[in-house]
C-alpha cells in the first residue's frame, strides 16, 4: 500500500502536525482553502468512512473539535467547514478517511460548488422511506 496519508502518520511524509494522539493526526493541507485549513486522519487506514471502525471515528470526530477550537481561538474566523468525502464522485483525492476543517470568512471568495434548488417533496419522501428502511 502506497498511502500519502499513512506516510504523514509515520513521519516517511513531511507534514506540518498540529495535533496527535494514539488514534489521530491532524496536519495542514499543503492545497489550502484559507489560511488554517488542515486535515484530520486515523492513524489506522481506511479508505472511506464505511470502512472506518465507530472506535476510530469517534476518536476522529473528537480531534476534529478540539482541532476546530483552536483554530478557532488562534484564527478567529467568522465560520467554519468541516468537508468529508468518500470516493471519486464526492471528489475524494486520496484514499484514507479524512476530515477538512476550513476556516471561512465572510467574502473569502470560496463557496461550495453546488447550487441550492428545491427538491420534490414525494421524491424526498420516498428516498428517505427507502434509507429510513435499511436502518
Amino acid at each position: 500500500m502506497n498511502c500519502v496519508f499513512c506516510g504523514v502518520k509515520d513521519g516517511s511524509v513531511p507534514a506540518f502536525k498540529v495535533f496527535e494522539d494514539e488514534k489521530t493526526v491532524a496536519f495542514m493541507d499543503i492545497n489550502p482553502v484559507n489560511d488554517g485549513h488542515l486535515l484530520v486522519i486515523p492513524k489506522s487506514h481506511a479508505e472511506n468512512l464505511f470502512d472506518l471502525s465507530e472506535d476510530d471515528l469517534k476518536a476522529v470526530a473528537s480531534a476534529v473539535q478540539q482541532v476546530a477550537r483552536a483554530v478557532k481561538a488562534a484564527l478567529n474566523p467568522d465560520g467554519m467547514n468541516l468537508l468529508q468525502a468518500n470516493g471519486r464522485a464526492a471528489f475524494q483525492s486520496v484514499p484514507h478517511f479524512h476530515i477538512h476543517v476550513v476556516p471561512r470568512w465572510e467574502n473569502d471568495g470560496k463557496g461550495l460548488d453546488w447550487e441550492l434548488v428545491r427538491g420534490d417533496f414525494e421524491k424526498i419522501k420516498s428516498v428517505a422511506e427507502t434509507i429510513k428502511a435499511q436502518i
